[in-house]
């Protein structure tokens, strides 16, 4: 087999700045759109007639298949081409925005946030493989690497910030109209600035491996997803987490059997890359559940518009930038350990100052500064666990240790979502069982909710101790 070396820009070329910024963006895009609809759910329920039931299957479905398809897109891209690989995903993404943007019915919106769900799983680890083999050494690879931490700590804000102003502007079907544009963009810039990489590429063999590890992959984030509704301890949620775990060992069984597996287990043995992962899981099971609290705090309690709760966030992504640029400094002279467990114990601080929102709240005084402060943990946090997770792994694995880096920040939201909603629904539904004022029950829920995400970064900051302190 003939194997052709990609030769790296860097960040001294304007080629090598290009390459990052697209990148950057690709990763932006996706990130972005797990949370954009947040904003418009109440505009989507109204013009779709969703039932209260069904309504969040607009943010779950969208998870389902970028969770699900994520092991699988970070392989392919490794064996079937990173290039080829990202570009049929944001064909795919911008098809899928489409199709939602014009969507007449609920069916049609959830269907389309499947498939965009699954076009985003091909392009994020693509897009994370080809930066972690394009900047490979050094202060390149830390400022790449950097500037991605930026984005994914950022996204989420920013996805609260956007849809806003398009759900209030032009409307709720615009968050889906943005992609399709957006995707031209960056298939052409794709195409003009990342080399094609099919001399490289090998096919595996390895079906069932495939069909095994999606299959347990779908089967578990829909059972964390669908487990608040159904119950923690109903037979279907039990039977799921049973079946996935079933399907998940019996995928380990057939990779250590098969001569070409899919995911080869021998990754695993890369210094910290599986504490990296978890460490990943946990944080942002914390950081994904804050957002989610606090729209709906700045909505429901303190009355906030679309526009308004948007605009609430844009200190947070100023600041998760800043924090970014920040670490990726510092991780070449005291490695990512240390930043990211300062970075996880700042963001717990934040989130601990968050969980004493009053009813009769201010913004200036009981939200900005906990986000503040939030935001320089979270910078630091994306940064380290990012760099500390693809530290020592060869190219020909870079999608695989992508994927599973990204799955475990899907798996992690999902997760996180499902528990502290739990925790704070449950809250709430006693206080209103005991008479308490509506405002007075959503606010005590909150708290209790975030609370609970301050907690799972101090987790956080603790496992960070067993990943790799890499400085470079």
């Amino acid at each position: 087999m003939t194997t052709t070396t990609i030769q790296p820009p860097t960040l001294a070329s304007g080629r090598g700045k290009l390459t990052l910024l697209l990148l950057c963006a690709i990763a932006f895009l996706d990130f972005v759109d797990g949370v954009i609809v947040n904003v418009a759910l109440p505009a989507i329920r109204d013009d779709l007639g969703f039932s209260v039931q069904a309504l969040p299957w607009v943010l779950t479905a969208y998870l389902l298949t970028y969770g699900g398809f994520m092991l699988l897109g970070g392989r392919a891209a490794d064996l079937l081409g990173r290039r080829r690989v990202l570009l049929a995903g944001m064909t795919a993404f911008a098809l899928a925005s489409t199709i939602g943007g014009f969507a007449a019915t609920a069916e049609v919106l959830v269907g389309a946030r499947l498939l965009q769900g699954a076009a985003a799983a091909l392009m994020l680890p693509a897009a994370l493989s080809i930066l972690t083999t394009t900047f490979r050494e050094g202060s390149d690879r830390n400022n790449a690497v950097g500037a991605w931490g930026g984005v994914a700590g950022a996204a989420s804000a920013a996805g609260v910030l956007l849809g806003g102003v398009l759900t209030d502007g032009p409307g709720w079907r615009w968050v889906l109209f943005v992609n399709p544009p957006i995707c031209l963009v960056l298939l052409v810039a794709t195409v003009r600035l990342i080399p094609d990489d099919r001399g490289e590429l090998r096919r595996s063999s390895d079906i069932p491996g495939a069909v095994l590890v999606t299959s347990g992959m779908l089967l578990l984030v829909y059972t964390i997803v669908s487990a608040p509704t159904e119950g923690w301890l109903s037979l279907r949620t039990v039977g799921g987490f049973v079946g996935a775990a079933a399907l998940l060992v019996a995928f380990v069984g057939n990779e250590l059997r098969c001569a070409d597996p899919l995911v080869p287990m021998s990754i695993f043995r890369i210094k910290g890359l599986a504490a990296a992962d978890i460490t990943q899981l946990v944080a942002v099971a914390g950081i994904l559940s804050v957002f989610l609290f606090l729209t709906l705090y700045m909505q429901n309690v303190l009355g906030y518009s679309p526009l308004q709760t948007g605009l609430a966030y844009l200190p947070t992504t100023i600041g998760v930038g800043v924090a970014a640029g920040l670490s990726s400094q510092l991780i070449s002279r005291f490695g990512t350990r240390p930043i990211a467990a300062v970075g996880a114990t700042i963001a717990s601080i934040g989130m601990g100052y968050l969980s004493t929102i009053p009813v009769d709240g201010s913004y200036v005084t009981d939200v900005l500064p906990g986000l503040l402060v939030m935001s320089i943990g979270l910078g630091s946090v994306f940064v380290a666990v990012t760099a500390a997770a693809n530290a020592g792994v060869p190219a020909d694995k870079s999608g695989l240790a992508a994927a599973l880096l990204n799955s475990s920040q899907q798996l992690g939201g999902a997760l996180g979502i499902a528990v502290f909603s739990a925790i704070a629904s449950a809250h709430t539904k006693g206080l209103l069982t005991a008479g308490q004022p509506m405002n007075e029950a959503l606010t005590s829920g909150f708290r209790w909710g975030l609370f609970a995400c301050s907690m799972s970064l101090l987790a956080a900051a603790s496992l960070v101790f067993r990943t790799h302190n890499t400085r470079g």
